[in-house]
């Protein structure tokens, strides 16, 4: 089978916050997914970015009194530390505030204005007097137009899903201030999007996006595409508009084109990487964007059409999950139901909580609750109890009886195919991204590995019997089943896996697999991953509360 080339991209974290176990929920599957891939040996680049403009960022900064300079470059190397920590395993993490995305981006605009699709025109917006400046659609709350729920965003209802003008909304009023907002006229640039409803039909159709998704961008289609504002005016932190005075790229203009930026840095890194190979028109290599379901307008419309309408390619697939929920609560600091990326870590280990959103992600974009008492007896239970005490035990009577020496033959030959044979099904699962499917599939086969040493009991066998050969054979068998299950889990865990390695003496890869260990030395297992006590959850709730922080 030949080598595939693969880029993926994650949606780019805001850069005026840390990041929370909600946004560590696509980094992780998007890892998985890579690096599943990866053990196929294909060739994967994985890269992300922070987005780093808009007026949040410049209000953020503002109220910090820093620089939004400095501020969005602290946070990316926290963002970037948070991602390290949970061994997402990036090619490169960079900025959307670079000399490659303002590049490109000014590319990019000169192409959609030579080829006729962007036009101006003056439009009344909504003005912060007590301010002085234009509110963005976040920053306006107000009451929604179509099913007159209140506390709504100038852009979209929470509640009902429609989309409108921050001009549309009942009794607005400004967030920044408080005040309701007078308004004024303004010179806009906008882009020709209706002119590509054809293509953007043809193209979401073609198979790259979840069937699920089809009828929200059928509901688009059929309101008819608008023309969309590409510009803000100042203040506002990003790239000036070339030869328009003070006019600036909105946020959203620059921060899809930060995948390509950030790609290209990655290209002048790495001289064997070229930027053509990905993003000319006619390439064949593949590309895909994991995002979550409230970008889904930005990636399935404006992407699309902005890359057709400069010449680029259009990605491959976009996989599109669900939000995280915590306790069954939406992920809210105010409402106490929030916890950093940061704060977890202190606490537990990374693998855990990529293991728990392995057991509950599919290809489908419901929401996934992250409940403390069943990741609690998930982990202890699957982790703990399944996976590390079959090596553990199993160990223990190789090293001690056999001076680490696994034996020279497969005491149950069927029991071993049995294992191998699941490698086609929990491939695919992780192919399509059905992780939970996948790690049911290999939990079921450690409650068989478990099974067999239990019947088998090899202490009995030694105790009772006297026979040391015999018991070190069952032993083995265990090392044998424990080496396949944690090949399945390498993609998802890579902190055990990479102990797993040191610890069986032996790199675990999915092609190697039919070959089992024979004669083979392993080393002294040692106990690396605990049980989880409940007193460590109690500790993150309880350092994520908002009066403690």
């Amino acid at each position: 089978m030949s080598n595939k080339k693969i880029l993926v991209t994650c949606a780019l974290p805001y850069a005026n916050n840390s990041l929370h176990i909600g946004h560590m929920l696509e980094h992780i599957q998007a890892d998985i997914w890579v690096r599943y891939q990866r053990m196929q040996n294909n060739t994967v680049y994985f890269i992300c970015a922070d987005d780093a403009h808009g007026t949040a960022i410049m209000l953020k900064a503002q109220q910090l009194n820093i620089n939004p300079k400095i501020m969005i470059s602290n946070i990316q190397k926290e963002h970037y530390k948070n991602c390290y920590d949970f061994n997402i395993s990036y090619d490169n993490y960079h900025s959307t505030h670079s000399k490659e995305n303002r590049e490109l981006l000014y590319e990019i605009y000169l192409k959609l204005k030579n080829n006729g699709l962007i036009k101006t025109r003056f439009i009344s917006q909504l003005y912060d007097s007590k301010k002085k400046i234009f509110l963005p659609d976040r920053f306006i709350i107000g009451t929604c137009p179509k099913c007159h729920t209140s506390n709504q965003y100038g852009d979209n209802c929470e509640q009902c899903g429609a989309i409108y003008t921050p001009m549309e909304l009942i009794d607005p009023k400004s967030v920044i201030s408080g005040t309701t907002p007078i308004t004024k006229k303004s010179k806009h640039f906008f882009f020709n999007l209706p002119i590509f409803t054809k293509m953007l039909q043809h193209w979401v159709y073609s198979g790259v996006l979840q069937q699920e998704i089809l009828n929200k961008i059928e509901e688009w289609f059929k309101l008819g595409l608008k023309e969309w504002d590409i510009s803000r005016d100042s203040p506002y932190f990003g790239f000036k508009i070339p030869n328009t005075g003070s006019k600036y790229f909105y946020v959203w203009m620059d921060a899809t084109i930060g995948y390509m930026g950030t790609f290209k840095n990655l290209c002048k890194k790495n001289k064997n990487i070229f930027f053509e190979d990905f993003w000319d028109i006619h390439s064949k290599n593949e590309l895909y964007h994991f995002i979550g379901k409230d970008i889904i307008y930005f990636h399935s419309l404006f992407w699309p059409a902005i890359l057709e309408g400069s010449q680029f390619r259009k990605p491959t697939g976009i996989f599109v999950h669900g939000h995280v929920t915590l306790n069954g609560l939406k992920i809210s600091k105010s409402k106490g139901a929030f916890i950093k990326a940061n704060t977890y870590l202190s606490y537990l280990h990374s693998d855990y909580l990529r293991y728990y959103y392995a057991t509950k992600l599919s290809s489908k974009i419901n929401d996934i609750d992250l409940n403390f008492n069943d990741f609690f007896n998930k982990i202890n239970s699957d982790i703990i109890n399944k996976i590390l005490n079959l090596a553990a035990r199993s160990a223990s009577f190789i090293n001690q009886y056999n001076d680490g020496q696994l034996s020279s033959k497969i005491e149950d030959p069927n029991l071993y195919n049995f294992f191998i044979n699941f490698k086609h099904s929990i491939g695919k699962a992780f192919k399509n991204r059905e992780f939970s499917e996948a790690m049911r599939s290999i939990m079921s086969l450690a409650d068989e590995a478990n099974k067999y040493i239990d019947q088998h009991s090899p202490w009995h066998i030694i105790h009772q019997i006297g026979e040391i050969k015999n018991a070190v054979s069952i032993a083995s068998m265990g090392i044998q089943l424990f080496r396949i299950l944690m090949t399945y889990l390498k993609p998802v865990l890579p902190i055990l896996s990479k102990y797993s390695e040191d610890f069986l003496n032996t790199h675990l890869l999915w092609n190697t697999l039919d070959t089992p260990l024979i004669n083979h030395k392993i080393n002294k297992f040692e106990i690396i991953f605990r049980r989880i006590n409940y007193n460590q959850i109690e500790s993150i709730i309880n350092s994520s509360h908002p009066h403690h922080q």
